[in-house]
Formats: C-alpha cells, sequence, structure tokens
C-alpha cells in the first residue's frame, strides 16, 4: 500500500492542523524517557537538531507548492497558530523545558542544574528561532498558497487518491457511493435508537431533547480537572469489568493525563498514546481541557473506553506483548481494526452494565450517530463536493454536540481523507463476525474466547481477520461433543 501509495507524493503535504511536525515535536515530551542522566543527553542531542528537521520539512513542502499540492488555506491558518505558540514562548514556558523542571528522583543538584541550563540553551538557541523561521515560512509563503476547496477530489488525481486512501484506511474494497448509503442508512437506525431513550427521559423528540442539553449547564465541564478526573474514574471502574469479557489481560499500566496545550485548541476531546512493550512508560489517554466550559459531559464515559479499556489501551498493549509474532506485526496499526475494535467497545461496556446514567448512555448513542456520520460527511466532502458548511449543518441536524467539538471534527476530515470511515467498518466487521461465532456455536460461544482470538494477532486487515474468525469458529465447532 506505501508503494501504491508513492504516486500521491503525500510527503509533500506533511502539516495541517490534525497532523505535522509542529504538534509532533512537543509530544516528545510524553513519550520518551527521562530517567537517566544519558536520557536528558539524548534528548538535548534531539533538541539541537530540531532546526534541521524544521528545514527538510520546509524543503517537501516547497515542492508541494510547486506541484500544487496544498492543505486548504483555512486549515493551515491553524497550523500557522500553532506553530507560532510555541515560537513566541520564553524558554521557560516552553513544552520542550518540561523535563528541565521535574527530575526524576536520585539526580544530584550538580546534575539537575547543568542538565537545566543546558536544556533552557538549547531551546532558546535551537527550538524557538527554528520555530520562528517555520512560523515565518509558513506566514509568508504556505499559508497564502492553501487550496480554497475543502475536498481532495479538489487535489491533482484527487478522484484517485481519495479511492486509495479508503483503501488504505478501510482494508476494503467499498466505493465512496457505497459508503455514502451505508452512512445514510446507520445515521437512521441509529436515530431510532437515540429516540427511543428520549422518550424514555420524557422528550417527544429528538430535536426537544438536544436543545435541552445545549442549553443546561448542568451538562457541561467546569473544569479541565472536572474532565481529567472523569475519564480516570471511568476506566478505573472498568477494569474490574475486564475478566469477565477477556481471558488475556495486558500487562501495560494506563495513565490518564492532560494534553499538549499547543495542539489541543484543534484536537479531539481525548486521544491514546501507546506505552512501550517493556512497561517502562504506561499508555496514556490524553484529556483535552481547552475550553472546558463548552466541552460536554455526555460522551465522556464512551470516550474513556475507547481510548482507554477495553478499548485503544487494551488491544495495542496486548499487541505489544504478543510473544509468538515479529516485531512488525506486534506494532502493525491497520485503522479499520484498531478504531473498529475501540468503537466495538464502546457498547461492550454497555453489555457489561456501564453507563448507569441515562444520559451517558445517550452520550454513547450520540457517539454512534458521531461515528455513523462521518461515512456521509467525509464522502460528502471528498466525493460530492459537500462545503465546510454542508458538513457542520449535517452534525447539528442529528446531534447534540458541542460546538468545539462539531468544528474540530470537520475540519479532522478535511486534514485527514478516509481515516474517519475506518471506525464504523471496522465496528459493523467486528460485531458480525461476533454474530456469525454466536449463530454457529450456539451455547458453546464463549465472549472471552472470541475477544481473545480477535486480539490474538495484533491488528488486521478485515479481509484477514474475518478469515482467522471463520477458522476459529470451525475449530471450535469441531472440538464441541456431539
Amino acid at each position: 500500500m506505501d508503494l501504491e501509495g508513492a504516486r500521491f507524493t503525500p510527503w509533500e503535504m506533511p502539516v495541517n492542523q490534525q497532523n505535522g511536525i509542529q504538534i509532533s515535536l512537543p509530544d516528545l515530551v510524553t513519550v520518551l524517557s527521562f530517567q537517566s542522566v544519558k536520557d536528558y543527553d539524548d534528548y538535548l542531542s534531539r533538541l539541537r537538531q530540531i532546526p534541521k528537521a524544521l528545514d527538510q520539512v520546509t524543503i517537501q513542502m516547497r515542492k508541494g507548492m510547486s506541484d500544487n499540492l496544498m492543505p486548504p488555506r483555512f486549515l493551515l491558518e491553524k497550523a500557522l497558530d500553532q506553530c507560532n505558540s510555541i515560537a513566541i514562548q520564553s524558554p521557560e514556558k516552553s513544552p520542550f523545558a518540561q523535563p528541565f523542571f521535574r527530575f526524576p528522583k536520585g539526580f544530584s543538584e550538580t546534575d539537575q542544574q547543568e542538565l537545566r541550563r543546558a536544556g533552557l540553551a538549547a531551546v532558546k538557541e535551537s527550538v524557538l528561532p527554528a520555530y520562528a523561521r517555520f512560523t515565518a515560512f509558513m506566514r509568508e509563503e504556505y499559508v497564502p498558497k492553501g487550496r480554497t476547496e475543502p475536498g481532495i477530489w479538489s487535489l491533482p488525481d484527487g478522484a484517485a487518491r481519495y479511492r486509495y486512501v479508503i483503501r488504505r484506511m478501510t482494508t476494503t474494497e467499498m466505493t465512496p457511493e457505497e459508503i455514502h448509503a451505508l452512512g445514510l442508512q446507520q445515521v437512521e437506525e441509529t436515530e431510532a435508537q437515540m429516540l427511543s431513550l428520549a422518550h424514555k427521559l420524557g422528550f417527544n423528540d429528538l430535536a426537544s431533547l438536544n436543545a435541552h442539553i445545549k442549553s443546561e449547564r448542568q451538562f457541561y465541564a467546569n473544569s479541565g480537572e472536572q474532565l481529567l478526573d472523569l475519564y480516570a474514574k471511568y476506566v478505573r471502574e472498568m477494569e474490574s469489568q475486564l475478566p469477565s469479557l477477556f481471558g488475556h489481560l495486558p500487562n501495560s499500566k494506563l495513565e490518564v493525563i492532560l494534553m499538549e496545550a499547543s495542539r489541543a485548541k484543534n484536537a479531539v476531546p481525548a486521544d491514546y498514546t501507546g506505552g512501550t512493550a517493556d512497561g517502562s512508560r504506561p499508555g496514556h489517554i490524553n484529556v483535552n481541557e481547552w475550553d472546558p466550559e463548552h466541552r460536554l459531559l455526555l460522551n465522556v464515559e464512551a470516550i474513556a473506553y475507547h481510548e482507554g479499556i477495553p478499548g485503544h489501551h487494551l488491544q495495542i498493549s496486548i499487541a505489544q506483548e504478543l510473544s509468538d509474532l515479529p516485531q512488525f506485526r506486534k506494532y502493525e496499526d491497520y485503522t479499520a481494526f484498531v478504531e473498529g475494535w475501540a468503537f466495538y467497545s464502546e457498547r461492550v461496556a454497555k453489555e457489561v452494565g456501564r453507563y448507569q446514567d441515562p444520559y451517558s448512555d445517550y452520550g454513547r448513542l450520540e457517539n454512534e450517530m458521531w461515528r455513523a456520520i462521518r461515512l456521509v460527511i467525509d464522502t460528502g466532502v471528498h466525493d460530492k463536493h459537500w462545503s465546510r458548511q454542508q458538513m457542520v449543518d449535517y452534525f447539528h441536524r442529528y446531534t447534540a454536540m458541542d460546538e468545539p467539538n462539531v468544528q474540530s471534527e470537520v475540519d479532522r476530515y478535511i486534514a485527514w481523507p478516509g481515516q474517519a470511515l475506518a471506525y464504523k467498518l471496522g465496528q459493523l466487521e467486528i460485531l458480525k463476525l461476533r454474530q456469525y461465532a454466536k449463530d454457529q456455536l450456539g451455547r458453546g460461544f464463549d465472549i472471552r474466547a472470541f475477544h481473545d482470538e480477535v486480539l490474538g494477532s495484533g491488528a488486521l486487515p478485515l479481509d484477514i481477520l474475518d478469515q482467522r474468525v471463520h477458522e476459529w469458529v470451525k475449530q471450535q465447532k469441531s472440538a464441541q461433543p456431539n
């Protein structure tokens, strides 16, 4: 797939508000080890090489400009803000300086002082000037040439590009037209489930329930700390349910931390960073605390299960710890499998009694609608030439989703064509396979064994997962007593 996609030279469009070196570099402080003086020396070396890295990315971006490969201008303006926010910070306030103000126990005072001095000097002399140059390039050369249309169709070979990313992200041969039609069907089915719950809550229709949610302060966060605490609460409570769902659990630990501030404004409500296979660094749920007063609490529980357990953390950690797979299999990240599993996990949590608050359960259904809508509006903007406003309007028509989330979501789909399709398609495949196994095995079906089988070979393309589960069912049937 990489070789096939190389003809589209994706490296010539390496920066937008969703992805890019300008936001990945600050995250180094959350993924690197800072346990020894050598760790700090290695980090200092990385800081001094940031100018070279940004210069190399700039070369590729200039190539993209000459080949008319440009992201939308309005997204580049957001990326420019990200760059500038780092460039103008003092060395002491820079995210790159954080490790020099929180040394582990055992570091001598002399080492701490020397490393802090060297670190702040590297940030001041290497990192900040490099970000300033990159910001100037973005402002003066790159952003003004951003494209005006949001859809990938407006790029050279746009239709072929979109079909390629669909295959890449979903591991299916579905066409944009087929995915759009499936999305409309899923929206209709999910709307019926939401309406049933609305009636139980005393509302005649979804519009009145959504209006109630949007207008009531109790459904919104009060602070970033409250959001952080809620995510931590839900994943800790879910831990006790895991033995009823899985025979094999990971050793890797999970922590809930705040998202890096430089990317929070344009980011999702929360996301996941994997831990290390040796357990030296836990997995992280990164919680977005930007503008908390406008963030709904309804879907926090579902997102906690999605990003943490039994979602991303459990699946990715198990894959890393498998002893009988080669390394490339342990770390493969087929989006349809990884995101499909995480989305499936939101529903599994419901099946073991989570979402006791009916409004939290409505938030779960909002998440179901959210992923169904993705099928419609991703294909809408990239294949059917929808405008950004059409995407926003479609979200508001079917959900009570808070405004920061709606805005960041539509911009994400524009910046990252096809990725959002993987969630629903992957979830539907896992649900289909589970129903097949239940139908075939009857009373012999064991949900723990099924989950262990799905996760027991790392992430897989959906067609290979289908083959694996069918072979497993055949083996289980043959082992059943007559």
